[in-house]
């Protein structure tokens, strides 16, 4: 499915919080990637009602240097009861700059809703 194009607005409050939590770990470009949230902006959703987003940051900004498009962070999703319910990828544009927060979740149903972060996991209530 192609992407549904918006006008750029500003993180919201959960998009925020989910990629604090993930850029909160250590890894090569993490610090760059960190500082780039305040320049971020959504561009597009992966689909009606989908909380999957592309994203595009403002310069300028520093650059990170990572090798792969993907943040090299391991992000379940569990629900309540502990059952996964799948994982958050932070994806980048060739490395360097923010670019997709996707929710790939394995339920039967879209996820309406990110996850929140409960005792330092993402945690998802159907």
């Amino acid at each position: 499915m192609a992407p549904l194009f918006i006008d750029p607005r500003p993180l919201n409050v959960d998009e925020r919080a989910v990629l604090e939590h993930i850029l909160s770990a250590e890894f090569v470009g993490a610090s760059q990637l960190r500082n780039q949230l305040d320049r971020t902006e959504v561009i597009a959703v992966w689909g009606p009602d989908s909380v999957s987003v592309d994203l595009q940051v403002r310069e300028p900004c520093e650059h990170a240097a990572l090798p792969e498009a993907l943040v090299p962070v391991d992000a379940q999703v569990h629900d309540l009861s502990g059952a996964y319910v799948g994982e958050i990828l932070v994806w980048t544009d060739r490395g360097a700059t923010l670019a997709a927060l996707e929710f790939a979740w394995v339920t039967d149903e879209m996820p309406a809703t990110l996850p929140v972060i409960v005792d330092g996991q993402l945690s998802w209530a159907a």
